[in-house]
């Protein structure tokens, strides 16, 4: 069998990363793939991350290859030691993504590839000399981050190199925006649609006092970044006064929602909520929304 080797990426290899990339999203979330320019992109910045991005002092991306086919990838990330550095992230390295092929008649020896490579980011996490070593799983792609259920093969890969998952599971659901509740009156309350901190905010309103608001991101499917991620939107924000619990303000202010993403052409809508918060899981579920996947948030490499 054709010799595996690990090597820095190339952009020849663009093509076929992007495809293995694809791969998984569409394992993830239907319908959506990014394009080339979307994946080159994410390897020179994340913009999207103003945060934490310009925390970041080095990046490289390692690719396995065997007989000229890339099967697996990583893109990793070293943050800086500075005080300007959030205290979690100082003087740390992560895995950002990483990718491979499951075993299969064409690529038999698939989890002796990722595992070479993995060995390979271990190797540079070692020379970058960081306090802490992360994993995540995001990728250039909406709904796509954390280590999601779907990919049994990279926990596979993760959990042989000693990372161990010590943060919290996020669920990610969707709805078809021709599921959500049907507008119905509700006497005394008007809605206001304003800009919000995480997309297009709707505000319900009654005798002057705001009971709740919808935030709804439109802009997930950015032409220069998302080959085919049309239709698809998420909540940014669900925020409903204590006091009008029970009385069906979720459901009154997301039919308004619905009324605008029909407008914008969407026909579905994401939202995510903690595993641990079966309220908010119980209220999304009664909205039309189902689960998408799981994913699991905070991996730390943690050998022995």
């Amino acid at each position: 069998m054709p010799a595996l080797e690990v090597r820095p990426f190339r952009r020849v290899d663009r093509d076929q990363l992007t495809d293995l990339v694809n791969l998984h999203v569409a394992a993830v979330v239907p319908g959506v793939s990014v394009s080339v320019n979307t994946v080159l992109s994410d390897l020179e910045r994340q913009p999207g991350e103003f945060i934490t991005d310009p925390w970041v002092a080095e990046r490289t991306t390692l690719v396995a290859e065997q007989r000229d086919h890339v099967v697996a990838a990583a893109h990793l990330l070293r943050y800086r030691a500075g005080a300007e550095v959030g205290e979690a992230y100082r003087d740390a390295a992560a895995i950002d993504w990483f990718v491979c092929r499951p075993a299969a008649s064409f690529c038999p020896d698939a989890d002796g590839a990722a595992d070479l490579l993995m060995r390979a980011c271990l190797a540079r996490f070692a020379r970058w000399n960081v306090r802490v070593r992360y994993a995540d799983g995001a990728l250039p792609a909406p709904l796509v981050y954390g280590l999601p259920r779907n990919w049994p093969h990279i926990r596979s890969v993760y959990r042989r190199a000693g990372f161990r998952h010590v943060g919290d599971t996020e669920v990610v659901l969707i709805a078809r925006v021709a599921d959500l509740p049907e507008r119905e009156p509700m006497p005394g309350v008007t809605v206001e649609r304003t800009l919000g901190e995480c997309g297009t905010r709707f505000t319900a309103r009654a005798d002057g006092h705001a009971l709740g608001f919808v935030e709804i991101d439109t802009t997930l499917a950015r032409p220069e970044r998302h080959a085919r991620a049309a239709g698809l939107a998420d909540i940014g924000n669900l925020h409903i006064d204590p006091g009008r619990y029970g009385t069906g303000l979720e459901h009154w202010l997301l039919a308004r929602a619905a009324d605008w993403l029909r407008l914008c052409g969407v026909d579905r809508l994401a939202a995510y909520a903690s595993a641990a918060d079966g309220a908010e899981l119980d209220l999304l579920t009664a909205a039309g929304f189902h689960e998408l996947t799981r994913t699991d948030r905070g991996w730390e490499h943690r050998p022995g």
